[in-house]
Formats: structure tokens, C-alpha cells, sequence
């Protein structure tokens, strides 16, 4: 069983479930409503419990009534809450997700509690696991700082930079792993993902800045991965997406659930994790729809036959 200490945000996601985007000047009337816990950083540690993997987790909620119903959400994936902080008078995060009914998704943020979360306290609750992963909905300088201890105690240190946003040279020579969306790996680089070389420039370019492996998950067109000199990618599993805002913290908590710390199985890392996140798609909501790893490993097996 791997490791796991997950930085990041938690949020209550308020769906609402629309035809499609709105123009200029319209109003709409919605199909839905829901709400279900989300936040990258929640989502990738269920993902990354539900493939099996002991999970800590750092970060912050607010002393409201969403602060009790994610902790509630998250205690029952099984993932371990002593180093997430209570912010008095502060709100809980919350997301408003935009789905449409081709299965996309546009997503504001409320960042409340999650943009308190900072780097002495998250250093002192640190505590060396496998694996250490952090996204861009908390501060910046507290992911430099983790990640600055996780390399001290040997663990693999993987950043996924969403939101995207400009990231000092500093963090980025931090991260063993970077995992982009196609979007997001464009943004960091000022360079296309439309093609077999701009992926491959995409990820020269973080290799420049010290990141020793690249993974650009391309929708439905898999993940192109770079590591020590040698590039694939690996295809992804066609399904009929109804709700997609899980699918990257899905592919990120499983991925990190299955890969070895030398990360001498990536390839199959990387698959297992597809398949996560293509079952992740089929559902309605974020932390609802993660499988778990017997429901990853079935599929997979349907898969291959």
C-alpha cells in the first residue's frame, strides 16, 4: 500500500446542471441542482484512498456547517484529517460548477479556508509518505515549502498545476512529477498540445525547469507521458462522459495509489489511472463518482479480455 500526503483544497461543489453555457446577456433556466463534496485536493485524496493508498491529508476548512459535511466525506474514504487546520470565522471553499449537457464543465471558485492554508504550520504537520502531491488551489509558497520538506525526507513530490497559473522556477525544480491537462500544460508554456511536437515541447519545457517527469492527460485522447528520456502516450478508454469534473483528480489520486516510488511502472500507472478516471466520467458529481480499486481493476480486466 503506498503512502500518501495530499496538500490541497476542499470544497462543497454546488452543480448546476445547465443545457450549455449562457451568451452575453442571457439568462437560462438550469435542468439541476446538486451539491457533493469536491476540491481538487479533496478529490485526489479519495481517489488516491479508494485505490487503496494510506492518505494524509493537509489543508484547511472553515468553522461552517460545509466544514463538518466534508469532513464527514472525507473521514469516511478513510483519509487521515489531523493536519487539516480549522479556520474560526473563515468559510469553508466552495465550487460552482457549470455542467452542460454534453458532459462539460465550467468551474468557479470560492477559495475561503483554502487560501489560509500556510507554509509553517503545513511544514509542521508534514510527515514523510511515498508520495507527495499538491494542485493550485492553496498557496504557492506553502506547496514550495512541503514540497522543500518532502524532498529533504525522499518522498516523490507530483504537482498538478490547476488552476494554471505562472509557477516560480523555484517550485517547479521541486517536483519529480508534473500532470497538466493539455490546457494547462499550453498556459505554463506559451506552446501548443495539438501536436506530436508540441507535446514533446511542452515537456522539454518543464524538463528545463527540473521536473524529471511529464504527464499531459488529453481527454479523450489518453496521456502523453515523458520521463528519463523516453516518451508514450497512452491511449485513453472511450466511454460516454456525463459529468467530467472529477476526471483529472481521479486520474492524479489513482495514479499516485498505483506507482511504484521509482516509478519504474509508470506506463501501467498511467493506464490504471485512465481507467479510473473514464469509470470517474460516467457518474454524476466529483467525490461520488471515484471507483474504487476493485471497480478500476474489473474494468481493466474487461479491457484486456
Amino acid at each position: 500500500m503506498n503512502s500518501v500526503t495530499i496538500l490541497g483544497s476542499i470544497n462543497v461543489d454546488s452543480i448546476l446542471h445547465i443545457p450549455a453555457l449562457p451568451k452575453p446577456g442571457e439568462t437560462i433556466a438550469m435542468t439541476g441542482f446538486a451539491q457533493a463534496a469536491g476540491g481538487k485536493g479533496a478529490n485526489q485524496a479519495v481517489a488516491a484512498a479508494r485505490s487503496g493508498a494510506a492518505v494524509a491529508f493537509i489543508g484547511a476548512t472553515g468553522d461552517d456547517a460545509n466544514a463538518a459535511f466534508m469532513r464527514r466525506q472525507l473521514a469516511d474514504a478513510g483519509v487521515d484529517l489531523t493536519a487539516v487546520a480549522t479556520i474560526a470565522g473563515q468559510q469553508t471553499g466552495q465550487a460552482y460548477i457549470l455542467l452542460q449537457a454534453s458532459g462539460q464543465n465550467s468551474i468557479v471558485i470560492q477559495a475561503g479556508a483554502n487560501a489560509d492554508v500556510a507554509p509553517a504550520p503545513a511544514v509542521a504537520a508534514y510527515r514523510k509518505t511515498a508520495f507527495t502531491v499538491a494542485q493550485c488551489e492553496t498557496p504557492l509558497n506553502t506547496t514550495q515549502a512541503v514540497f522543500e520538506q518532502a524532498r529533504a525526507q525522499g518522498s516523490v513530490t507530483v504537482l498538478n498545476p490547476a488552476p494554471a497559473q505562472p509557477l516560480p522556477d523555484a517550485l517547479l525544480a521541486l517536483c519529480d512529477l508534473i500532470v497538466p491537462n493539455e490546457t494547462e500544460s499550453a498556459k505554463l508554456s506559451g506552446i501548443t498540445t495539438d501536436t506530436a511536437a508540441g507535446l514533446a515541447a511542452n515537456a522539454a519545457y518543464f524538463h528545463a525547469r527540473g521536473v524529471r517527469g511529464v504527464i499531459i492527460t488529453l481527454g479523450d485522447h489518453g496521456a502523453y507521458v515523458d520521463l528519463d528520456g523516453q516518451a508514450f502516450t497512452v491511449p485513453a478508454f472511450k466511454v460516454a462522459a456525463v459529468d467530467t469534473t472529477a476526471a483529472g483528480d481521479t486520474f492524479i489520486g489513482a495514479l499516485v495509489a498505483s506507482l511504484t516510488p521509482d516509478l519504474a511502472n509508470l506506463r501501467e500507472a498511467v493506464e490504471y489511472a485512465s481507467e479510473a478516471s473514464a469509470l470517474a466520467v460516467q457518474s454524476l458529481g466529483a467525490l461520488p463518482s471515484i471507483p474504487t480499486r476493485a471497480a478500476v481493476e474489473a474494468a481493466l480486466a474487461v479491457a484486456h479480455g
